[in-house]
C-alpha cells in the first residue's frame, strides 16, 4: 500500500474523529464483518459475481486492516514476512505442492 493511500486512510479517520472508536477489538470485529460481506459476494456462485462489489468489500477489509496495523503500531511487511517464514516451515514444497490437505495430514 502506498504512503499516499495510507495517509488518505489516516486523514479520513482523523477528520471524522473516529480513532476514539478504533480499539483493537472493534477493528478486529469490523474486519470480520467486512470479510463476511466480501464472502457474501460469492454466496450463490463461484463464477457469477459483481466485481465492483467485490472490490468495495475487499477495500473495506483492507482499510480496517490498515487501521488495526496503526492502532497496534505494527509493520505489515514485518508481520507478513514472519508469517510466511512460519508457513514455509509448516508447508514444505516437497510435501504440500499440489495438495490441499491440512498440514497435519501431510
Amino acid at each position: 500500500m502506498t504512503e499516499q493511500t495510507i495517509n488518505r486512510i489516516r486523514k479520513f479517520t482523523a477528520d471524522r474523529d473516529w480513532d476514539q472508536f478504533h480499539t483493537p477489538a472493534n477493528l478486529a470485529k469490523s474486519i470480520s464483518i467486512e470479510a463476511n460481506e466480501l464472502l457474501e459476494c460469492f454466496q450463490w456462485s463461484d463464477k457469477d459475481y459483481d466485481l465492483q462489489h467485490v472490490k468495495e468489500e475487499l477495500a473495506d477489509v483492507m482499510v480496517y486492516c490498515r487501521n488495526l496495523l496503526d492502532k497496534l503500531d505494527l509493520d505489515e511487511d514485518e508481520i507478513i514476512n514472519m508469517k510466511m517464514t512460519m508457513n514455509e516451515a509448516k508447508y514444505p514444497v516437497e510435501k504440500a505442492k499440489g495438495s490441499n490437505k491440512k498440514y497435519t495430514e501431510l
